[in-house]
Parts: structure tokens; C-alpha cells; sequence
């Protein structure tokens, strides 16, 4: 159960957040890190992406993809590639819908602190009999795992959850019945936190996650294709299909259950991505509407697993080298340990899905991109070339 609290409580948390965040010890950070203030972004140096993607596809590594970069609020690459479906034949376009999966839990978030921004929950609320607070959720600090990789007695604990047909009421008490894998705000640990926390929506809002997401965010952002379900033929029709050998993620885009899987249950296109994208590098806010405040933006935004939070790092740490996390986005604080750097920007936030839909929003190049595949098995290759690619186009 949620406890009650008022307006002011929340705006105490986010300034306590924030007044943590202005104290923090900056980062070393290497001086030819990102690139240069000023930089050019040349259009010529972004042609081997064409090269590279279509090399993918001739080897038989993926069977498409759509890739947008946009800079100064404009697109300055849209390329699709190869096929949307190959045993039709029919051509990757622009209006494909693809399956989202973990990216999915940026979305969730968003609505989240759109909530705590109206005072309808706050960061230190506490979520059921555990001493789990929503942050946790946000944070991936909650104790709650996925229970599919790793061993042991919570591995085997997870076994069936997934059996049936059920909403978001009865998947949180079927999470609530297991044992945490290890104490909140010890260990980031990549899990089912952000299924939780669409049922924390819909019992703060009063509506099914699908509902408050579509009413106060999708909409009004013109997302209208981002959805749990497809049900329209048309709409079904226009869905990427991966290759043969990808089709063994646990959850198939196309079955219409009851789940709305906060943390991974989402399809969406390129255009819609493109507005969601755009609101993110405006700071939470979109041709005159406001989605999230400054201040929440901010500490949406901003590492709070680094240095003396007290959360240690687990063997499969997703958001990668250089990076901590904030509310749902994997953050770049520093260059990492690989030499060269990986590439990208400082403030930089980001986060992928398990089919390879990859989204970057750079804040300090006034940027994002976005990647579309529905490649499970080739994703990440895909992702990490793009991406290098992007950022040598910079012209030092």
C-alpha cells in the first residue's frame, strides 16, 4: 500500500535530491573526452552507417532497421533498411512498429515522476511489506530481480511467474510473494522494479497504466502508435518481424494479454520515438506543454548510484562502462575505464531493449538518435557501431 502524504512532502524530496546532486564531487574527466564545444556534426561522415547496417543484413545478422538522428530540433538522418518482414518480401518503411521491450521502462518512468510531480506519490514512498520505496523502483535498487540469469535459491523462486493470463494487480502480488534477492539500495540489480512500478500508477492515478500513459503523455506527446497491444489488422500488419532465430523472447508483442508490462511490454515507430526523443532533449517539455518540471527533470536525469549512494554494481550492469543511472536512464558520468572512451557525451542518457531499439538523448549536442531493429541476437554490435559511428562524424 501507498501512504498518503502531501504536495509539499514531495517537493521537500525532489529539493532534498537536488541539493545532494549540486554537492557531489564531480567526476575526473578526461580533457579530449566527447566532442569539442562548437563541433560539427558532418552528414558525409554519417554514410557508413549505410555500409555497416546493409552489411549486417547481407550476412544474415539482422533483417532490419531504422535509424534517426536528430540535432537542433531537426532530423538530419532517417534511413531504413532492409526488410520489415522477410519471408514477405515486404521492405523496412517508415510506419514499421517494433517491439520496444526494456525501453518500455523509460516511458513508465516518465509517467512516474509526472506523478510526483503533482504530488500524487513521492520518491520515499514505501511499496507493499518490503522496505522497498518507489525510488527503488526507479532506481533498480529495490531488490526485485528478473530471475532468468544468474543461479540460485531466488533463480528458482521466479520459476512460473510468468503462467497465465494476468494484470498488473496480480503479477505485483505474485512479486510481492517472493524473496528479495538482496536488501534495497545495496546493489543495482536489473529486474522487474518497473513492473512494479506501473502498478504504483495505476493505483495512485486511479486508471491502468495503459490509461494515465496514454492520457497524459502519449497523446498529448502524438505517440499514438505506442501501445501495449496491437489489435488493429493494419497496425498488426506494419509490425517487424525478427528472424526465425530471434523469435524465443519470452514475451511475443502480437499475443493481446491482460499484462501491460511496464518494464518491457510497449511497442512504438520511428515518428513516435521522434516526439519522445525531442521532449527528452528539451528538458521535459514539447511544443508549449510542460511534462516534467526542471527540478524533476533534473533528478530524473542524474546519476544516483555513483560514489557514496551506497549501491554496489552487479555482474550484469546494462548500463555499461562510464555510465551510472538515474530514474530510469542509464547516465554518462565519466569517460570509463576502456581506452579509448567509449563514445558519446557527459550528461549523455540512454537505454535499449532486448531486440536492439536504442535511444540517446545528448543534451550537451542538443541530440538524440534512435535506433529500431528487432534483432535480439544482433543487437548490440548494431547499437555500439551506430553510435561510434555518430560521434566520429563530429568534426574536431
Amino acid at each position: 500500500m501507498l501512504t498518503r502524504h502531501s504536495p509539499s512532502r514531495t517537493l521537500v524530496s525532489l529539493f532534498a535530491v537536488a541539493a545532494a546532486i549540486s554537492v557531489a564531487s564531480p567526476h575526473a574527466v578526461a580533457n579530449d573526452f566527447g566532442p569539442p564545444p562548437g563541433a560539427k556534426l558532418s552528414i558525409a561522415k554519417l554514410a557508413p552507417i549505410q555500409s555497416f547496417v546493409d552489411s549486417e543484413i547481407a550476412a544474415g545478422r539482422i533483417p532490419g532497421a531504422i535509424v534517426l538522428i536528430q540535432r537542433h530540433g531537426q532530423p538530419i538522418y532517417l534511413q531504413c533498411f532492409g526488410k520489415r518482414n522477410l519471408e514477405t518480401g515486404t521492405p523496412m518503411a517508415v510506419d514499421a512498429i517494433f517491439p520496444i521491450h526494456s525501453v518500455t521502462k523509460t516511458i513508465t518512468s516518465v509517467a512516474a515522476m509526472m506523478l510526483v510531480d503533482r504530488g500524487k506519490i513521492a520518491l520515499d514512498d514505501p511499496v507493499s511489506k518490503y522496505p522497498v520505496t518507489i525510488e527503488d523502483l526507479l532506481l533498480h535498487t529495490s531488490g526485485i530481480t528478473y530471475g532468468f540469469y544468474g543461479e540460485g535459491l531466488v533463480k528458482a523462486a521466479y520459476a512460473g511467474i510468468y503462467l497465465g493470463d494476468f494484470d498488473n494487480a496480480e503479477f505485483a502480488e505474485r512479486i510481492a510473494k517472493l524473496p528479495l534477492a538482496e536488501q534495497p539500495r545495496t546493489l543495482w540489480d536489473y529486474g522487474h522494479s518497473t513492473d512494479v512500478l506501473g502498478r504504483v500508477i495505476e493505483v495512485a492515478s486511479g486508471q491502468s497504466l495503459y490509461q494515465f500513459e496514454k492520457q497524459n503523455l502519449l497523446d498529448p506527446l502524438g505517440m499514438t502508435t505506442t501501445k501495449f497491444f496491437l489489435t488493429d489488422p493494419a497496425e498488426r500488419a506494419r509490425y517487424a518481424e525478427p528472424l526465425a532465430k530471434d523469435r524465443h523472447i519470452e514475451r511475443n508483442s502480437l499475443d493481446v494479454t491482460r499484462w501491460e508490462s511496464g518494464g518491457g511490454g510497449m511497442v512504438s515507430t520511428i515518428a513516435d520515438f521522434a516526439r519522445f526523443g525531442q521532449m527528452l532533449l528539451n528538458g521535459g517539455k514539447l511544443d508549449g506543454k510542460t511534462y516534467l518540471s526542471p527540478i524533476t527533470f533534473a533528478t530524473m536525469t542524474t546519476d544516483h548510484i555513483g560514489g557514496g549512494s551506497g549501491v554496489a554494481r552487479d555482474y550484469f550492469y546494462f548500463p555499461g562502462d562510464g555510465f551510472g543511472f538515474g530514474y530510469g536512464f542509464g547516465i554518462r558520468t565519466d569517460p570509463g575505464n576502456a581506452v579509448p572512451p567509449p563514445p558519446g557525451s557527459l550528461g549523455e542518457i540512454k537505454w535499449d531493449g532486448a531486440t536492439g531499439v536504442y535511444l540517446v538523448v545528448d543534451r550537451t549536442e542538443d541530440m538524440f538518435f534512435v535506433v529500431m531493429e528487432d534483432s535480439p541476437s544482433g543487437r548490440m554490435h548494431v547499437i555500439t557501431t551506430i553510435k561510434k559511428i555518430i560521434y566520429d562524424a563530429f568534426e574536431k
